[in-house]
């Protein structure tokens, strides 16, 4: 028993040297979708999206996530014939174009500590006045959750936790929940992830709770319009949990065209980050770089994010989904 509460008190150390459980996005402000499942179908396009995200490079053991999602919504497109009454019938659209979809597949690697799973998203959009839209999301996740046993050395070759549910792997339900507010000029969001907790069986013959604290993410930017091509997107992004300390992003945004950006935030836990990104035709490239101020930056190459996706439906025209629905 004393071996199983070390070996729990050595996971929460390596799991929380970063003071996160879940992955940190530098360029969320291009995919919400990752952090508010709301987000799905809330711009009326069909879009996929690929991060590769390196944080801390150089130094062992530092988190690594990849994750590939892909989120629409449901148009007006398909109609049938619905009786209405006194024999007669009429054509009506089988979809109002309320609801969006979506998903994603990951894998994070935060020391010793390995997830793998999906989520699928399931939103409701709803109009606030004209041009105002209000949209609610559920999604259901599911995880592989393992220890990499090739990290921990053991004196005793039949040590019990060396085959335990952790080592070989378990899976994971959760929930994540969210809503989010859009309009041509600004946007916010909140959700809470991780709503179930996530209790962990450590070992066998300990059952004992391994809580995953629930995550809140609150988020929100602004348009600045100075002339027909340039933007000025000023923008947050505020963290908390249980475990977490409060930590907020504080950044600013120069978009030119709609087709080429740059960008500067703050991170409150001590980060300064860059991210550069360009559009061609319908295809989005961007680049984070996050320069941590703690003493661990003498020992790595920075933070690297790197995000392609792919958009299907826009027009020339700024804010043409508006009237898509």
């Amino acid at each position: 028993m004393r071996r199983a509460a070390y070996i729990l008190l050595f996971l929460l150390a390596c799991n929380f040297a970063s003071g996160q459980q879940l992955p940190i996005y530098s360029q969320y402000l291009y995919n919400k979708f990752l952090i508010n499942p709301a987000v799905a179908g809330s711009d009326g396009y069909t879009s996929f999206n690929l991060t590769a995200r390196e944080q801390w490079v150089g130094y062992y053991g530092a988190p690594r996530t990849f994750s590939f999602s892909g989120q629409g919504r449901l148009l007006k497109r398909s109609w049938s014939i619905r009786h209405v009454g006194n024999g007669r019938q009429t054509y009506r659209p089988k979809s109002d174009g309320r609801v969006g979809l979506g998903g994603y597949i990951f894998s994070d690697k935060n020391g010793i500590i390995q997830r793998t799973g999906f989520q699928f998203s399931y939103s409701y959009h709803m109009w606030l006045r004209n041009s105002t839209q209000l949209s609610m999301g559920l999604a259901f996740t599911g995880y592989h959750f393992k220890i990499d046993e090739k990290e921990i050395n053991f004196e005793n070759a039949n040590e019990p936790w060396m085959n335990n549910e952790l080592r070989r792997g378990i899976f994971v339900p959760d929930a994540t929940f969210g809503v989010y507010l859009l309009n041509s000029r600004y946007s916010v969001g909140f959700s809470a992830d991780q709503l179930f907790e996530a209790s962990l069986k450590v070992g066998d013959y300990a059952y004992k709770n391994y809580k995953l604290d629930r995550h809140y993410y609150l988020f929100g930017s602004y348009y600045f319009e100075l002339n027909n091509r340039i933007d000025l997107e000023p923008s947050f992004l505020f963290v908390m949990s249980e475990q977490l300390k409060p930590q907020a992003d504080i950044g600013l945004t120069y978009i030119y065209n709609q087709a080429f950006w740059a960008g500067l935030a703050y991170r409150t836990s001590g980060a300064l980050i860059a991210n550069v990104g360009v559009k061609y035709q319908n295809l989005f490239f961007g680049y984070a770089f996050d320069f941590t101020l703690q003493e661990i930056q003498r020992l790595t190459y920075g933070t690297h994010e790197i995000t392609v996706a792919v958009k299907f439906g826009d027009t020339s025209r700024k804010y043409r989904w508006l009237d898509r629905y």
